[in-house]
C-alpha cells in the first residue's frame, strides 16, 4: 500500500477549494476557517493521508477513538458531519466515498505543499460549540417591510425588542432580521432560545454557551461582558417574557458596556430598560368585510396569503375562488390576523374545505365568547384557536399532545415515543405515538427542524403552555414529568461518548438536549419530584454539563444531588461520579478550595472501594492538578507515583503517558531537572507511539502542560535553542485546539521563557496577549499571572515602581485563588524591585519569605534564583561576606539541580563581586568554567552578559 503518512508535519494538503493544515488541525476554504468537530477533523486527516485508498472502519475507529470502545454508528455520524462541511455531493463535488462492508475512501485529488511556519495570532476564533442561527424561513408572508425596517433600526440603535402577543410571528421575524444582517456581522450572529430555560438565573450561562464561551466564575454576567469586549456581534434573545427580569438586566449591561454588541429581543412585553427601542409587531393585515371581494383582491392581504399557503400544505389543491374569497377574508378577521391562529385553522382546510373550516370556526368561537365581549383581543384569539384546534383532535392526538408538553425546546422522535407512550416497552404503542406526532405536525401544532442532520420536534411556547394546562387537568403532569426525567437519565447513561470521560470529547452535538435535561432535573429534585430519579439524572448529566462548559451549573446540580443522598445512596457509583464532577467544576469556578479537595478524596475512596481503576486514575489526575496548583509539590509527586501503579494495573496507556508527564513536572518543580527531563521525554516518546498526545484529563490539557514544562527544563539545563522550538510548538498546539486554558498556559510559559532569555519585546507581546485572552474568558488566575509577569518585565526594564504596583495587585489575586505554584518566583521579583528602589530592609524580609515558602512547599526549582536575588540585596547593604555565602549556596543548589542557567546567573554575580575586590583572575576562571559548558543559546541575554564580562575581565 502506498502510505502517505510519512508527509512532513508542516505540509498543507489541498483538494478542491480546501486547504488542510494537519499540524495546526485547521481546515480552510480560501482564507475562511471551516468549523469542524475534533473527531471529524481527525477522520479527514486520516483519509487525506491515504487518499485514493480504502481506510477500514476498524482503522479509523482505532485512530480517532484510541482509548474508547465505540460503535460504527459513531463513525457514521462524524463522516456525515465531515461531508456536510465539505459540501460533498453538491454541484457534483465528491470527496468521501463509502466502500460497502470495508470502510471509506477519499476520492478527490490531493496536492501536498509546504506551509510557512508562523507564530499564530491568538485571538477570537469560531469554536465548535457555537450555536448556529436557525434556518431562514422558506417564505414569510407580509413581513418583508417590517424585516427591512427592523434591520435598519437595529444597526442604528443596537438594541431592539420585538413585542407582541404569542403566535404573532415574533421569532420568525427575528430570525429573518438576523439572516439579513449576518454578513455585516461577519457571521457573529447568535440565536439564544430562552424558552428552554426553567431558571431565570441561567440566562447569562445560556448566552455564554451559545457564544462557545466557558464560564469559570461565580458571576457569569461579568465573565460574559469581558468575553464580548469590543467584538461586533448580534445576540438574538428569543422568548424573554418568562425570564424578563434577568434578560432585561443582561441586555442593558451588554448594550451599555460592550460598544459593538447589538441585541434583538422577542417578548410579549417590553424589557423596559435603558437603550431599548420597542417595535410593536401587529397582526397580519386582513381583507376588509366586502361581500363582493374577489380572490385577487383578497390575496393582496398577507393574512389571506398565509391562509391559502397553509391550506395548500394541508392538501387543499384548488386555487382560491371569488366565491370563497369573502369566506377566507371573514376567517382571517375572525382570527384577528394572528399568524399562528391562521396556520392552525388553515391546516384543517385539506380535510374540511374552506366552508367547513369556517362553519366550525364560527360555531366554536360563538360558543367561546358568548357573554364575554364583542371585540376579541389577540391573546384570547390564540387561546380560542388552540381550544378549537384541540377539540378537533382525536382522543389519541389529544393525549399525545398533552404528554409532549413536558418537553422543553427540541426533542427527538425516540424521546417522544418513549415518554408519550402508555408503557416504556410497548413498541406498538410507540408506533401509535409516532403516527400521532406526524398528524400533529401536519396540523401545525408541532414544528420540526433539522439539527446536526437529525430531525427534532418542538411545541411552540404558546402551544406547550396550553397543552401543559390540559395535562395538569388530567392529573398526569407529575407522572409524565417522571417519564421525561427517566428517559433522559437512561439516554445519557447509555451514551458511551458522554460517559466515557469528563471533558475529553466535543459534546456540542448534544447541545439540543440541554433544555430538557435542565427541566427534568428541576422537576426531579423539587418537592413534587422523584429524588432517586433526580440523583440518577444528575449523575449521568454531569459529563454533559462539563462537556458543554456549563461548569457553574454542573456544580449546582451536583451539590443538590449530593445533598439529597440518603444512607442507601451513599457509597455508590453515582456518588463517586457526582463527587468527581463537583470537584472538576468547582476547581475551575471556585479555585483550589477545601471543597474541591474533600470531593476528590471522597471520590477516590469510593473508586477504591468499588475497584474502579479508571475512575481512580481520573480522580488522581484531579488531585495531582489540585496539589500542583496549591503548591504542594511533594504531595503531587506522591499522587503521580500512585497513578503510575494504577495505570499499569489497569493497562491504561494514556494514563501511563499522563503519569510520566506529571512525574516530570513534579521533579522539575522540586528541582531535579535531570530526572524531570527523563520523565517528560519518556512520556512524549510513549505518546507518539500510542498516538495519544491530546491527553485531556479532568478538564486539563496535559500535552500542552508537558510541552511547556519540558521547555523550561531544557532552558534550565542550558539548552535554550531546543527550549525555544518546544515553546513554539506549545503555542501552535494550543492555538490549533482553540481552548482558552491551554492557550493561556502556553502564553504563561512563553512569556516566562522570553523573559528569561532576554527577548523583552517578545515578552511584552506574549504578556499582553495573555492578559487580554484570560480577561476575555474570565480566567482570573491566568490573568493575575499575566499581570505579575508584566510587573516583573517592568522591573527588568528598570521601571521598578510600576512593576511593584503590578506585582502586589497580582499576588493578592493569586493568594485569594490559592494558586501558589508560581508565587515564590513572583515574590522574588518583588524583592528585586524593592532592591532597585532602595528599600533594602523590606527587600531582605520579602526574599527571606520567598525562600521559606519554597522550602516548605517543595517548589524548589527557583531556589538558586531566590538565593541569587538575596545575595544582591545583601551586597547592596554592603554585607559582602553574607552575599558571598549566599552565592556559594546558590551555586551548590544549582549544580545539584542540574540547573546550568541558574548556575550561570549566580556565577555572573559572583564574578562581579570578585572583580570589585580585585580578584579578576579568579572571577574570570569561575565564570569561564560555567560559560564553556554551554553548547547553544549564545544569543540569549545571560550568555551575552557573561561573554561581555569575560571580555572585560581579560
Amino acid at each position: 500500500m502506498n502510505d502517505r503518512r510519512n508527509s512532513q508535519p508542516n505540509d498543507v494538503l489541498s483538494f478542491g477549494p480546501f486547504s488542510l493544515f494537519a499540524a495546526e488541525r485547521l481546515l480552510k476554504r480560501a482564507d475562511e476557517a471551516i468549523p469542524l468537530g475534533g473527531r471529524a477533523l481527525a477522520i479527514l486527516i486520516a483519509l487525506t493521508e491515504q487518499a485514493g485508498e480504502v481506510v477500514t472502519h476498524k482503522e479509523l475507529i482505532s485512530r480517532v477513538w484510541p482509548d474508547v470502545t465505540v460503535e460504527d454508528a459513531n463513525l457514521r455520524v462524524h463522516i456525515a458531519a465531515l461531508r456536510k462541511a465539505l459540501g460533498d455531493g453538491r454541484d457534483g463535488a465528491r470527496y468521501v466515498s463509502n466502500v460497502a462492508g470495508r470502510g471509506y475512501c477519499f476520492v478527490a485529488p490531493v496536492a501536498h505543499s509546504s506551509a510557512k511556519q508562523t507564530v499564530p495570532v491568538i485571538g477570537t476564533t469560531a469554536t465548535e460549540r457555537v450555536q448556529k442561527l436557525p434556518p431562514r424561513p422558506a417564505r414569510m408572508v407580509g413581513r418583508d417591510d417590517t424585516v427591512r425596517s427592523l434591520a435598519e433600526q437595529l444597526q442604528l440603535s443596537r438594541f431592539v425588542s420585538i413585542v407582541g402577543p404569542g403566535g404573532v410571528g415574533k421569532t420568525t421575524v427575528a430570525i429573518s432580521v438576523a439572516h439579513m444582517l449576518i454578513d455585516g456581522f461577519h457571521d457573529a450572529v447568535f440565536f439564544i432560545d430562552l424558552a428552554a430555560l426553567t431558571d431565570p438565573q441561567l440566562v447569562p450561562t445560556a448566552v455564554a454557551s451559545a457564544l462557545g464561551f466557558m464560564v469559570q466564575t461565580k458571576d457569569p454576567l461579568v465573565s460574559l461582558l469581558a468575553f464580548i469586549g469590543d467584538k461586533k456581534i448580534l445576540l438574538v434573545l428569543d422568548n424573554c417574557e418568562h425570564v424578563i427580569g434577568v434578560a432585561a438586566a443582561l441586555a442593558e449591561r451588554v448594550v451599555g458596556e460592550a460598544p459593538q454588541a447589538h441585541i434583538l429581543a422577542t417578548s410579549r412585553e417590553a424589557l423596559r430598560v435603558e437603550g431599548e427601542h420597542v417595535h410593536l409587531l401587529y397582526s397580519l393585515d386582513c381583507p376588509p368585510e366586502d361581500a363582493g371581494l374577489t380572490a385577487v383582491e383578497a390575496l393582496r392581504y398577507p393574512a389571506a396569503q398565509l391562509f391559502m399557503e397553509r391550506a395548500a400544505a394541508s392538501g387543499y389543491g384548488a386555487a382560491l375562488s371569488d366565491i370563497d374569497a369573502p369566506i377566507v377574508a371573514w376567517s382571517c378577521r375572525r382570527l384577528d390576523g394572528v399568524a399562528l391562529a391562521i396556520e392552525l385553522a388553515a391546516s384543517r382546510v385539506g380535510s374540511l374545505g374552506i366552508r367547513g373550516t369556517a362553519e366550525l370556526l364560527d360555531n366554536r368561537f360563538g360558543l367561546l365568547w358568548h357573554g364575554r365581549r364583542t371585540a376579541l383581543s389577540r391573546h384570547e384569539t390564540l387561546n380560542a384557536m388552540l381550544d378549537w384546534s384541540y377539540s378537533l383532535l382525536s382522543e389519541r392526538e389529544k393525549v399525545v399532545l398533552c404528554r409532549l408538553s413536558v418537553f422543553v425546546g427540541d426533542f427527538t422522535r425516540q424521546a417522544a415515543g418513549s415518554v408519550a407512550s402508555e408503557t416504556e416497552v410497548d413498541d406498538a404503542d410507540e408506533a401509535d405515538v409516532f403516527d400521532a406526532v406526524a398528524s400533529l405536525v401536519a396540523k401545525s401544532l408541532i414544528s420540526t427542524t433539522v439539527i446536526n442532520e437529525s430531525t427534532y420536534y418542538r411545541l411552540l411556547d404558546t402551544t406547550r403552555a396550553y397543552a401543559a394546562t390540559k395535562l395538569a387537568e388530567r392529573g398526569e403532569a407529575d407522572r409524565f414529568a417522571r417519564r421525561h426525567a427517566i428517559f433522559y437519565s437512561k439516554f445519557l447513561e447509555h451514551d458511551e461518548i458522554i460517559q466515557s470521560t469528563f471533558g475529553e470529547h466535543d459534546l456540542s452535538v448534544y447541545a439540543p438536549h440541554i433544555g430538557n435535561v435542565r427541566a427534568a432535573l428541576e422537576w426531579a429534585l423539587s418537592d413534587r419530584g422523584d429524588v432517586a430519579v433526580g440523583i440518577e439524572l444528575a449523575t449521568w448529566a454531569a459529563p454533559l454539563f462539563i462537556g458543554l462548559s456549563l461548569l457553574e451549573e454542573c456544580r449546582g446540580w451536583c451539590e443538590r444531588a449530593l445533598a439529597a443522598l440518603d444512607d442507601a445512596s451513599r457509597g455508590t457509583r453515582q456518588e463517586m461520579i457526582l463527587q468527581e464532577a463537583l470537584a472538576q467544576s468547582s476547581m475551575y469556578t471556585r479555585g483550589y478550595s477545601d471543597q474541591v479537595r474533600v470531593a476528590i478524596e471522597r471520590g477516590l475512596a469510593l473508586a477504591e472501594a468499588l475497584e474502579d481503576r479508571l475512575r481512580q486514575l481520573h480522580l488522581l489526575f484531579g488531585l495531582n492538578l489540585f496539589l500542583t496548583g496549591l503548591g504542594d509539590i511533594r504531595g503531587a509527586l506522591a499522587v503521580a507515583e500512585q497513578g503510575g501503579v494504577i495505570a499499569q494495573a489497569a493497562k491504561h496507556p494514556a494514563g501511563t503517558v499522563w503519569v510520566e508527564w506529571r512525574l516530570g513536572l513534579a521533579h522539575h518543580l522540586l528541582g531535579n531537572q535531570a530526572a524531570a527531563q527523563l520523565h517528560c521525554e519518556r512520556g512524549f516518546a510513549l505518546a507518539i507511539e500510542l498516538g495519544t498526545f491530546n491527553a485531556n484529563f479532568f478538564g486539563f490539557d496535559y500535552g500542552i502542560g508537558a510541552l511547556v514544562g519540558l521547555a523550561r527544563i531544557l532552558w534550565l539545563r542550558g539548552f535554550s535553542d531546543q527550549a525555544l522550538r518546544i515553546v513554539q510548538k506549545a503555542i501552535d498546539e494550543a492555538a490549533s485546539r482553540d481552548h482558552p486554558v491551554p492557550i493561556c498556559i502556553s502564553l504563561v510559559y512563553a512569556s516566562m521563557f522570553s523573559l528569561c532569555t532576554g527577548d523583552l519585546p517578545r515578552t511584552g507581546d506574549f504578556i499582553e496577549q495573555l492578559i487580554a485572552y484570560a480577561g476575555r474568558y474570565s480566567l482570573e488566575r491566568y490573568r493575575a499571572v499575566g499581570i505579575a509577569l508584566k510587573g516583573e518585565l517592568a522591573i527588568t526594564r528598570d521601571e521598578p515602581e510600576a512593576g511593584l504596583d503590578l506585582l502586589r495587585s497580582a499576588l493578592e489575586t493569586l493568594r485569594a485563588q490559592q494558586y501558589n505554584v508560581l508565587i515564590t518566583l513572583f515574590i522574588g521579583a518583588l524583592a528585586e524591585g524593592l532592591r532597585k528602589t532602595g528599600q533594602f530592609e523590606q527587600a531582605l524580609f520579602t526574599i527571606n519569605g520567598a525562600i521559606a515558602r519554597a522550602t516548605n512547599s517543595g517548589v524548589e526549582s527557583d531556589f538558586p534564583e531566590l538565593l541569587r536575588i538575596k545575595s544582591q540585596v545583601l551586597a547592596a547593604q554592603h554585607d559582602r561576606e553574607s552575599a558571598m555565602n549566599c552565592l556559594t549556596k546558590a551555586l551548590a543548589v544549582a549544580r545539584a539541580q542540574s540547573a546550568l542557567a541558574w548556575e550561570l546567573r549566580s556565577t555572573t554575580v559572583l564574578a562581579r563581586l570578585l572583580s570589585e575586590s580585585g580578584q579578576r583572575d579568579q572571577a574570570r576562571h569561575a565564570l569561564a568554567l560555567v560559560y564553556d559548558r554551554f553548547t547553544e543559546g549564545f544569543d540569549t541575554a545571560d550568555l551575552k552578559l557573561a561573554r561581555a564580562l569575560l571580555e572585560d575581565l581579560r
